[in-house]
């Protein structure tokens, strides 16, 4: 009875491998039959177009238009350099300017029309200073520069009130101020400029000018 029972056992085992066998057999072919579908789909694709277009012959000559790079725009690098020496030439060192100032403590400076209640008002503060500008550390002909940009800068912008901080001098030989007559100088020859006033101690005393500039669209002559 074991020995029969032990043999049915033995052929069940058979079939199951078998059957196990004829699943592997039937998933590869499977496997295998999906994979030839898609090359033969990618194939199909891959010459789609020229099954589309059908044949076509090559141009014997080429007719192509021959079109010359686009130029960069031109830098205007004249017209800096003009305005550059125009600003240079507009504020010279060798103005004369004790001429123009009020015999003041402050040598303050009003442009011809413009009355001393004008500059007493700036003296006073009346006007609250909208920018500033600070000199300290640049050498003479960046500060003329630079001062001559932040004025027209400014007065374009519709400014009225500006600080312009020339220092005091102390930190310069023989503790003499290198800017504060040169900005005095400076400024005066600026259009855009109606008055200046030493600034109050609050706003840097000796070492800056108050400056008021003309309104929008007026310049002074």
């Amino acid at each position: 009875m074991s020995l029969r029972r032990e043999r049915f056992h033995g052929l069940a085992s058979l079939a199951q491998l078998a059957r196990h066998l004829r699943e592997q057999q039937a998933l590869r072919a499977a496997q295998e039959q999906a994979a030839r579908e898609a090359a033969a789909r990618r194939e199909a694709e891959r010459h789609l177009f020229a099954r589309s277009v059908g044949a076509v012959t090559a141009l014997k000559t080429r007719n192509l238009a021959h079109l010359a790079p686009a130029r960069p725009e031109p830098l205007p690098v004249q017209h800096w350099l003009d305005e550059a020496q125009v600003l240079r030439e507009s504020m010279s060192d060798e103005f004369d300017v004790s001429t123009l100032l009020d015999v003041d403590d402050q040598l303050s400076f009003r442009r011809p029309g413009i009355g001393t209640d004008v500059t007493a008002r700036l003296r006073a503060g009346r006007w609250s200073i909208q920018r500033q500008l600070d000199l300290h550390g640049l050498r003479v002909h960046e500060a003329r520069e630079t001062l001559g940009e932040f004025i027209r800068q400014a007065h374009k912008a519709g400014l009225r009130c500006v600080r312009v901080v020339h220092g005091k001098g102390l930190g310069s030989p023989g503790k003499a101020p290198v800017l504060k007559s040169r900005v005095q100088r400076w400024l005066v020859q600026k259009s855009e400029v109606l008055a200046f006033v030493q600034a109050k101690p609050a706003d840097g005393g000796a070492g800056a000018l108050v400056v008021l500039l003309a309104p929008m669209g007026r310049r002074q002559v």
